[in-house]
């Protein structure tokens, strides 16, 4: 029974020292775990906040440039047939969309479908002008067209007041 006893004496204490070692380990560990990996998320933020914000400013530049009535501004010559005119706006626009086509990374995909919405309908409505106009019409008739058309729904305001927001909640 001493034995028993003089073994206990020191053995009790042993595990219970090793069994609050273990415990104080494994949460120090743990700590410095979420430690490292909120750093690493900081640093990560770090890197990707200047890109992702960049990115935004692209992708509203790139709206507010296939905007028909903001690039009959850039594109427009006097001197070209209305079908002239419709294709070198078709091209500015598929010239700025695949310029800002790898932006789609940074920005939620909801927010690239309204994109995207805003390019097929950009395209589509230059289109359905061009062709409502006679076969020898100048560029100023349809420069005039699109001009008149009302943008206040347009999917490109509408993709335009999404990003606004996306980018205000994300930064």
């Amino acid at each position: 029974m001493g034995d028993i006893y003089y073994i206990l004496r020191y053995t009790i204490p042993s595990v219970v020292v090793f069994i609050t070692a273990w415990f104080l380990l494994k949460e120090f560990f743990q700590q410095e775990n979420r430690r490292r990996h909120a750093d690493l998320m900081h640093e990560r933020m770090r890197i990707s906040m200047p890109l992702r914000l960049q990115a935004y400013e692209r992708l509203v530049l790139f709206l507010e440039r296939i905007s028909p009535n903001k690039l009959i501004l850039r594109v427009y010559r006097p001197e070209w047939k209305a079908t002239e005119l419709q294709k070198q706006l078709l091209k500015s626009i598929r010239d700025e969309y695949t310029h800002n086509l790898s932006q789609q990374v940074y920005i939620s995909p909801q927010a690239w479908e309204l994109i995207n919405q805003a390019f097929e309908e950009s395209m589509g409505q230059i289109n359905a002008l061009s062709s409502s106009l006679d076969e020898g019409a100048t560029a100023a008739d349809l420069s005039q067209k699109i001009l008149e058309t009302d943008l206040e729904k347009s999917a490109t305001k509408k993709a335009l007041d999404f990003l606004k927001s996306e980018a205000r909640r994300s930064f």
